[in-house]
């Protein structure tokens, strides 16, 4: 759990790493999770699991601002978002039942590797 909140230092410290965050999932339309979960892991404290699953609770309203603005500049298709959002409704279920049955170690790893690899795709793409 995060080490007792001395109130200006860490609330200062989460809302900067929320700032963050936000901005990358605005600019982005995703990736805060990216920067949620190592912030609150190295710099909090916090452990991997509860990183992990603190960060989906930060990312949905971080996600929810965004969509409202794509949406109003017309720039998010319903279909495919519809569509895309059926399978993520299912795999979401999915990953959160099996996210406390990964130890720690395996969790970092591929939390880690699916980073590296999609960094590796788009700046060869």
């Amino acid at each position: 759990m995060i080490k007792e909140f001395k109130m200006n230092e860490v609330n200062l410290n989460l809302i900067i790493i929320g700032a963050i965050a936000g901005f990358v999932n605005g600019l982005f339309g995703s990736g805060g999770g990216t920067i949620i979960v190592p912030a609150l892991i190295f710099l909090m404290d916090l452990e991997d699991h509860k990183a992990h699953a603190t960060a989906i609770s930060i990312i949905l309203p971080l996600s929810i601002i965004s969509t409202i603005v794509y949406f109003l500049n017309n720039k998010v298709s319903l279909k495919l978002s519809s569509t895309v959002m059926i399978g993520g409704v299912v795999g979401s279920y999915i990953g959160a039942k099996l996210l406390n049955k990964i130890p720690t170690q395996v969790l970092r790893k591929i939390f880690g590797s699916v980073i590296i690899y999609t960094a590796i795709r788009m700046i060869l793409k």
